[in-house]
């Protein structure tokens, strides 16, 4: 039974263990500074510890003291590119930030390990702990599995779940979730537009591919619009434009890159169809030519209806139901814990992190450089994802635990 004081003193470590890595973020798969904290914080814990080989991931596996199955909890590692302004006085100052929470899912992630590690001898079963680098944008999820992530324990898990915090959309400790799709499949969009380059004084003796490129952005709202049913959901976003290097030289190219979000395969192939479509007859009309290429990267984030019945369960029962309500849509944002869904039955749960003194409805959302996520989550976090694998294991293990684990006094 855990008692007050020591739920305290777990906060108190999880807190300074966020905020040294909001203060030294890294970007992409390596992370070694981050590694490092990681691997410090579960040193001398009772965990078969292994380092991912090409990439910089940490997993970590407890042997419960009596045989049963294994279940897996995700919490992703890296930051986003992006130069922090929250003026926060653990702030990052180094062009990367952790924008999207991940330092807290690392946080709690570690706080569900010390949770477990102290009540290994009421486990039937094991519990992976996948310290998980790659979350933006360069699919860390499939690198760790192509790893053996999923076989750490000698078994495939049973049940795999992961908490993601929101810093805006949802009331501070709230968490939510639903059946089936959670969040979008994302496609990556990209188009080259070729002109040919000439003086800013002449345009009509080149071909200028910007004017071009300006139309492709400005016609694919409409795009939407006229391709996607009313009461379905899509988005398409180009969040670069890349083109020339002097305010009186017209370019050779122009380059756009985004991102197409979708929740069913119908809306997926007719806007990736449309999308090349609109580019190149806008190219035509400009004179110019335009080379649009669309590249698969993440599927549905989709939770099996059971795991996501179990996750909101054991929510409402540890934090109590008003803490717990269910999503009536799916979000737009995509996540690659869907490969780890792709073989293994789980779930996602948001979890509201939005300071309580802000209206969540006007707080920056995730991947703002103003976002900020409210540490009194934390522990709140840290104790669901060590219920919902003590939990999971007692259902198909071979003797249940005596007490829950979160019960204070």
């Amino acid at each position: 039974m855990w008692t007050m004081p020591e739920t305290h003193a777990l906060h108190r470590d999880l807190v300074r263990l966020r905020r040294e890595l909001h203060a030294d973020p890294e970007v992409g798969l390596a992370l070694p500074r981050t590694r490092r904290r990681v691997l410090d914080a579960l040193a001398g814990l009772p965990l078969e510890v292994t380092r991912g080989r090409a990439i910089g991931s940490v997993t970590a596996v407890l042997r419960g003291a009596r045989p049963g199955p294994a279940v897996l909890l995700r919490g992703d590692m890296d930051a986003l590119p992006l130069t922090e302004l929250t003026g926060l006085d653990y702030a990052s100052d180094n062009g990367a930030m952790h924008a999207c929470g991940h330092d807290l899912h690392t946080a709690m992630l570690v706080g569900a390990a010390r949770l477990l590690c102290a009540r290994r001898h009421e486990l039937s079963g094991d519990v992976i702990f996948m310290f998980q680098p790659g979350e933006e944008g360069v699919d860390g999820a499939a690198k760790m599995i192509a790893e053996g992530v999923l076989d750490a324990a000698g078994s495939l898990p049973v049940a795999a779940f992961a908490i993601h915090v929101m810093s805006a959309r949802f009331p501070h400790g709230v968490f939510t979730t639903r059946r089936g799709a959670l969040m979008a499949g994302a496609d990556l969009l990209s188009v080259t537009v070729h002109g040919s380059g000439g003086h800013g004084s002449a345009p009509h003796l080149a071909r200028d591919p910007l004017p071009a490129a300006a139309a492709v952005v400005a016609a694919l709202p409409g795009l939407l619009t006229r391709t996607v049913d009313p009461s379905g959901t899509a988005v398409l976003t180009i969040g670069e434009i890349h083109s020339g290097t002097a305010a009186n030289i017209l370019a050779e190219r122009a380059e756009l890159r985004g991102t197409l979000r979708w929740h069913d395969v119908r809306t997926r192939d007719a806007l990736r169809s449309g999308f090349g479509d609109v580019c190149r007859s806008i190219a035509h009309a400009y004179g110019v030519t335009a080379h649009p290429e669309v590249r698969e990267y993440l599927d549905v984030t989709a939770n099996t209806p059971a795991e996501a019945d179990f996750a909101a369960a054991v929510a409402a029962d540890l934090h109590g139901p008003h803490r717990y309500r269910d999503l009536p849509q799916p979000l737009c944002a995509g996540e690659d814990f869907c490969r780890v869904l792709d073989h293994v039955p789980g779930a996602m749960i948001l979890l509201g992190a939005c300071p309580a003194d802000l209206d969540p409805t006007q707080a920056h959302d995730n991947h703002s450089p103003y976002a900020v996520f409210d540490d009194a989550v934390l522990t709140d976090g840290a104790l669901l994802y060590a219920e919902l694998a003590a939990r999971k294991l007692a259902t198909t293990g071979t003797v249940a635990l005596d007490h829950p684990i979160a019960h204070t006094a």
